[in-house]
């Protein structure tokens, strides 16, 4: 499709003769003899980019240029003068001109301005469109009570610098949680430094925290800045922070507390400005009690504590994350979208899903490439998501046996698996949470052969 070019000059000899060399260059040309004209044919055409004159009688180039870039400003402009100057050329590209060139125009060096232009442009509305899918990628889906709770805190809270503590099991979406927080703040501009405290191993700690300077160990053949160092008046993000080791925990904090650090093998200290938001899956409090978590680093996260609900308490909102799963898959396999049965979306929606979130992704991505048809039905959804496709979700083959201690031995066997499923294979939760003694629970766990469960 060709490129539309706005060409504004009170003279048209000028307008023919840059009309003609568009058009050969294969551009569709436009034109106005006035500023007034310029803004009418810009609000009915739309053009990539407009040549704009700075010397017309009534409203000038300059006061033109203002006007484009208050109502469309990401239109590109280049301005064009016989009698420019510095100072000019200067003020023009304060009020958002992309170039200026002097006339008499040089066909060279008015191609390249035009190309160059409308390059920016295209470039600057790629940015945009990825800015906004990213935006979308890391909005929070669903409408549940639980989530509009967490919006909303998320609203109070993502303006401020307040450090955040985000908790939730596995899955449930803390690191979308940190995301959002980070683009709804004023820091948007700037980045968000993820750290995932349970890779980074002991004797590294600091290097990648802080960064170290040329020649500070074997193997630093440069100068390398670090976590905190990038973060600079952004945010960085301290995920899974309760399984940071002790060593690192009482390193990190210092630098929490300060702001300020050496990189290793350096002796000039760094200030930085940083927003800390940290995740974690464990109870933090209870890793205090055990020891293993410091006291001090807890208390210094915890300004505005916030808790991810997992998915079994939002089942409402599985309609709504299963078609923008659907949307994701579909534009990265380049697939249709299927579209899912009412009874699939049921037993989506009484399964207890202990991989919260994370576990409905996979599946439906599972679903949409194995399932032939443009419906998703029921029968298509395998256990233990689906508790009538056999034992393991549930136990309505227990109907098929031919007497009741059968039958109860195997509905027996189906409820330990589900509630262990459901306490993530934890001993002591699920005897506690079904009313029996451990040991007991241990005898039904050899009887029955779950020896080998590992939650999903």
């Amino acid at each position: 499709m060709a490129r539309t070019i706005l060409i504004v000059d009170d003279e048209e000899s000028i307008l023919r003769s840059l009309e003609g060399i568009l058009s050969d260059e294969g551009f569709e040309v436009i034109n106005a003899m006035s500023g007034a004209e310029a803004m009418e044919k810009i609000q009915e055409e739309l053009p990539d980019l407009v040549l704009l004159d700075i010397w017309m009688p009534g409203k000038d180039g300059i006061e033109t240029l203002a006007d484009i870039k208050a109502s469309y400003p990401s239109l590109q402009v280049v301005m064009m003068s016989g009698h420019g100057t510095i100072e000019t050329a200067v003020k023009a590209t304060k009020v958002g001109a992309y170039d200026f060139i002097e006339k008499p125009l040089s066909l060279e060096k008015l191609l390249l301005s035009v190309n160059n232009a409308l390059e920016y442009y295209r470039l600057e509305q790629e940015i945009n469109l990825l800015k906004e899918k990213e935006k979308r990628k890391y909005s929070i889906t669903g409408n549940s009570e639980a989530v509009i709770k967490l919006k909303e805190q998320i609203r109070i809270v993502a303006p401020t610098n307040a450090w955040v503590l985000i908790s939730g099991e596995n899955g449930t979406g803390k690191e979308l949680v940190a995301h959002t927080i980070h683009g709804m703040s004023p820091r948007n501009r700037k980045p968000m430094v993820e750290v995932n405290c349970a890779a980074i191993p002991e004797d590294l700690i600091e290097s990648e925290l802080f960064g170290h300077e040329k020649g500070a160990f074997t193997g630093a053949s440069s100068m390398r800045k670090g976590k905190f160092d990038l973060a600079n008046e952004g945010t960085i993000f301290l995920d899974e922070i309760g399984d940071m080791s002790l060593k690192a925990q009482s390193k990190t904090l210092r630098i929490l507390q300060e702001q300020k650090f050496e990189r290793v093998g350096g002796t000039r200290t760094i200030k930085v400005d940083v927003r800390v938001l940290a995740a974690t899956n464990k109870d933090l409090e209870a890793e205090i009690e055990r020891g293993t978590f410091r006291d001090d680093l807890y208390f210094r996260l915890n300004v505005i504590p916030m808790r991810v609900p997992p998915l079994r308490v939002r089942v409402e909102d599985v309609p709504a994350l299963v078609d923008e799963f659907q949307e994701e898959f579909s534009f990265r396999a380049k697939i249709e979208k299927k579209r899912f049965s009412g009874e699939a979306v049921r037993i989506l929606k009484n399964y207890d899903w202990p991989g919260n979130v994370r576990e409905l992704k996979n599946l439906v991505e599972r679903l949409m490439i194995m399932t032939p048809d443009e419906v998703i039905q029921a029968k298509d959804i395998p256990s233990p998501f689906n508790k009538s496709s056999g034992i393991k979700g549930g136990f309505e083959s227990a109907f098929m046996l031919a007497s009741l201690k059968e039958a109860k031995i195997e509905f027996e066997k189906a409820f330990v698996e589900k509630k262990l499923r459901e306490f993530k294979g934890n001993i002591s939760q699920t005897a506690e949470a079904i009313g029996v003694e451990r040991s007991n629970l241990h005898k039904k766990i050899k009887a029955y052969g779950l020896n080998g469960f590992r939650p999903e």
